[in-house]
């Protein structure tokens, strides 16, 4: 934080100076529309120029008399005291305006109202209703307090709707609490890994970087969950057993087990919000069973697990294993990496720093700052990268890339790849992927390539065999000796769900209807059979191309809380989604996706299942997914 003046309990000048100087003149610029009312600032000569890096240039492009004038219209407003805004919501139409000048380009119209809701301009909550039924106010429960759940409980609280929250852990966070791996982290910025409600009331987090780990993520998760007014609702220490539709009540009876045992909770409505990254994938490799070291899997990581001087091996190189390997690579005696297929990696400025003090002071001190910080980084990793992931049919090379702009990505990351491992030919044969780039999971580098090059670092590409005593054995009979085992290979993300034992109407299972790793669900929310049940995290709501989980959660809470209002003020009892709605949608995000990079047939993802079909994530753009979850259209419901 900035000195202040112990007298005035003003800043001093010099240092107001020095942060001004440092400030994004983009974002400063939208604060002083915010608050003088004056459009001026978004005409010539206050244009800024276009900057797509993730931390940009704070001068913005703009001549050295221009940003003086900028700054000296801010400092006088932090100055003589910050007034009222003059404008709070701009509108579509000036918000429209405001994003391009901000960004040095234009942006649709169709992303205004997304965004004003995404700075917390305006309410997105529906309007609270008076029950049309007053002996019947419907009671939510929600299985889950991760990110889903936290965001379903405050929403659920603002417009008075009863609700409670079962969670197995003890504590909320869901995956942030899992897991404690070294060097797990978020790979999306963290104003944009927040939620919108955070900027519309109270005081924004203070993320000590861009992007911030585990630690400081189950924090701001902890402390939402309290100034939402959560926690009072969640039953810590509860796990669903199972749950049965029952049609004469019209209501879910939900079998429960905590510290009393096994009992039977009644709700009106039930929300899944288990998320995709809950269970554990450890894959059966022989000998597992006669390995006299410690295997672990990243989610489940010993809080005393002392890696110094140990023989680790790390078996996959996905997400967690980029962040988990050059964590972990100082302290380890011998370190080896056991590869199934390289990875494309992007390198992003800012990944591994800190936010400036100049930025926090902002924050907490010019009104709107804040905010528009969070769109800055709501956009770079938005929907711009999904128009790179389209198949073109006329592309002369689709075993390599997609389109043109996929192409020019691809050569860029080589180059990157290329520079890392310099002299290294043989990594780079072993790095280097030879399907399009973004077709797995995007991963930030880490200092991962240079970690392979370490000398007590060794990349092995040939199969696992078995595990012995004290090694693993690769199928060319080679032993390479260990202490620990980490099966970094992800999580079963297929069942969803369907592995809460969800019977819908006459005694369906959700586990039978989603059989074959082929879950489904309208708009990833609900399935037919299944009267007021809501999934989060369901089918098809992934975010392959970029954005953020927590944009999601917020789609999807806006989507159900609008359903269980039209449920209240009409004095329905039940909602069950039409099976041709249901199959429309489906069809539609199965044709989509069959024009998109994830169906490539060259690679193999976590997204789709045996068959093919892509189960995990979603086609559309970050606004189509809020158009499509704005409000509850009940001509699509039974």
């Amino acid at each position: 934080m900035a000195e202040r003046d112990a007298t005035t309990d003003g800043i001093l000048d010099e240092v107001l100076d020095e942060i001004l100087a440092k400030a994004d003149l983009r974002l400063v610029l939208m604060c002083l529309v915010h608050l003088t009312g004056d459009l001026a600032w978004l005409e010539p000569p206050f244009r800024p120029t276009r900057d797509v890096r993730l931390v940009p240039d704070p001068r913005a492009g703009l001549p050295d008399e221009v940003q003086d004038r900028i700054r000296t219209a801010v400092r006088r407003l932090l100055q003589d005291g910050v007034p009222d805004a003059a404008i709070v919501d701009p509108g579509d139409e000036l918000m429209q305006r405001m994003m391009s000048v901000c960004l040095g380009e234009e942006v649709p119209a169709e992303y205004a109202p997304m965004m004003r809701g995404e700075l917390g301009l305006v309410a997105t909550d529906p309007a609270p209703s008076t029950p049309l039924d007053a002996d019947h106010e419907p009671h939510v429960l929600v299985v889950g307090a991760g990110i889903s759940g936290i965001a379903m409980g405050a929403a659920l609280g603002r417009v008075g709707v009863g609700y409670t929250i079962v969670e197995q852990r003890e504590e909320v966070g869901g995956t942030w609490w899992d897991n404690r791996y070294p060097g797990c982290g978020v790979d999306t910025p963290n104003h944009a890994y927040s939620y919108s409600h955070s900027y519309g009331s109270g005081e924004p987090f203070a993320w000590s970087r861009y992007f911030s780990k585990r630690d400081e993520i189950e924090q701001y998760l902890q402390r939402c969950a309290d100034e939402f007014e959560v926690r009072p609702n969640v039953r810590f220490g509860t796990e669903v057993c199972g749950a049965s539709w029952d049609e004469a009540a019209q209501q879910w009876h939900v079998s429960v087990r905590d510290d009393r045992g096994e009992h039977t909770l009644v709700a009106d409505v039930l929300v899944s919000a288990i998320g995709l990254l809950h269970v554990p994938r450890m894959p059966q490799v022989p000998g597992m069973e006669s390995f006299e070291g410690l295997i672990v899997h990243p989610s489940r990581w010993p809080d005393d697990l002392d890696l110094r001087g140990k023989r680790v091996a790390v078996v996959g190189t996905g997400a967690t294993a980029m962040q988990l390997v050059p964590t972990i690579a100082d302290e380890v005696a011998a370190l080896t990496v056991y590869q199934r297929s390289p990875q494309w990696a992007r390198d992003i400025g800012g990944y591994r720093d800190t936010i400036p003090t100049a930025d926090q002071w902002l924050f907490e001190h010019l009104p709107f700052y804040a905010r528009w910080f969070r769109f800055a980084m709501f956009w770079r990793y938005g929907d711009g990268l999904l128009v790179t992931l389209r198949k073109d049919p006329d592309w002369p090379y689709p075993e390599r890339s997609m389109n043109r702009r996929n192409e020019r990505h691809r050569v860029e990351m080589a180059e990157f790849i290329e520079r890392e491992l310099a002299g290294r030919p043989d990594l780079l044969e072993q790095c280097l992927p030879d399907y399009p780039p973004y077709g797995k999971r995007i991963l930030i580098d880490n200092g991962w390539f240079r970690t392979l090059t370490r000398p007590h670092v060794e990349l092995v590409t040939d199969a696992i065999d078995h595990l012995d005593a004290g090694a693993v054995v690769t199928a060319d009979g080679t032993r390479r000796e260990a202490d620990v085992v980490v099966f970094a290979t992800g999580f079963h993300v297929m069942e969803m769900a369907a592995r809460l034992g969800l019977r819908g109407r006459d005694g369906i299972d959700l586990a039978d209807v989603w059989a074959d790793e082929n879950a489904s669900a309208h708009l990833g929310i609900t399935v037919p059979g299944f009267p007021n049940l809501f999934c989060m995290g369901g089918p098809n709501t992934g975010l392959g191309h970029g954005g953020s989980g927590m944009f999601v959660a917020e789609c999807q809470t806006r989507y159900i809380v609008d359903a269980v209002e039209q449920m209240r003020r009409r004095g329905l009892r039940s909602l069950e989604v039409r099976r041709e709605v249901h199959d429309e949608y489906v069809a539609r995000v199965d044709a989509e996706h069959e024009q998109l990079i994830w169906t490539h047939p060259g690679m193999t993802n976590w997204y789709r299942n045996r068959a093919g079909r892509i189960v995990a994530i979603m086609p559309w753009r970050l606004v189509d997914y809020w158009q499509m979850t704005r409000e509850v259209r009940l001509d699509d419901f039974v």
